[in-house]
């Protein structure tokens, strides 16, 4: 069976692995882009840490002149802070997806992952503690401009949690797994799939809801949508025809009749 849709091929050769020694290393170009990520996103975040502060500057100034500090300037720079914070875990996660962490040390596997999160925290804690805390500020005001701080550390922090985290292990491990099952580093996703596929003509992509189907391997599954799941329906078909190849050599070698010359 084959499939009539467009085929979009993503990265690099499909090679073929050694289960036995294979060990998933980032290709020169990925590295290279995952360092510039790695780059814009701690600019990024550092922006937003300057947006904090004039954002608590604007709000003592306002408090210590006896104005109200929900103004525009406050409020403006909160939302500054929140769009720099979020852009950053962006960029962040998908360096981890192109140049992922080993799991060998847990707390830097998880902190590599998670940083987003953290960072949400540096980004916006202090900000809501120094209006929360600050006894010049009526008690309408802090609930205003607390709850828009709280909500943005929310949206940050959602932003930058990592529910699927990449790691060298898990990209050595899904690559082994489907190279034993069809013999190549090589597996088909679509724009709004959850799963990659084995086969390009699986039912669950070889149908109307989608004109295009993607191509290339475990890790540019990874990169591309963040897709770790193998599709149920592919799985079990590989293993089926592995099953269907191996019964009728094994069959046939029992069949072969013994000759006089092997019994001793």
């Amino acid at each position: 069976m084959s499939t009539n849709k467009k085929i979009t091929k993503v990265g690099g050769n499909n090679e073929t692995v050694s289960n036995s020694d294979y060990t998933f290393v980032p290709s020169a170009e990925n590295k290279s882009k995952a360092n510039q990520f790695r780059m814009f996103a701690v600019l990024l975040w550092l922006g937003a840490i300057v947006a904090q502060v004039f954002a608590i500057r604007m709000f003592l100034k306002a408090v210590n002149t006896g104005e109200s500090p929900v103004n525009v300037w406050v409020i403006g720079l909160i939302v500054l802070d929140l769009i720099l914070v979020f852009a950053g875990s962006v960029l962040w996660k998908k360096s981890n997806r192109l140049d992922p962490p080993s799991e060998k040390n847990k707390f830097l596997y998880y902190m590599q992952n998670q940083l987003g999160v953290v960072m949400a925290f540096v980004a916006f804690l202090p900000l809501i503690i120094f209006i929360l805390t600050n006894k010049k500020v009526d008690g309408k005001s802090k609930a205003i401009l607390g709850s828009i701080a709280g909500l943005a550390l929310v949206i940050a922090g959602i932003g930058g949690f990592e529910s699927n985290m990449a790691s060298v292990e898990k990209y050595t491990e899904e690559t082994r797994q489907v190279e034993d099952l069809t013999g190549s580093n090589n597996v088909f996703w679509t724009k709004s799939g959850k799963s990659y596929h084995l086969y390009n003509d699986c039912g669950y992509i070889n149908s109307n809801r989608t004109n295009e189907i993607f191509e290339g391997t475990v890790a540019a599954a990874y990169e591309a949508k963040n897709i770790t799941d193998l599709c149920d329906r592919c799985e079990n078909r590989a293993k089926k025809a592995k099953d269907e190849i191996v019964q009728p050599v094994t069959e046939g070698q029992l069949s072969e009749p013994v000759s006089n010359d092997s019994i001793k």
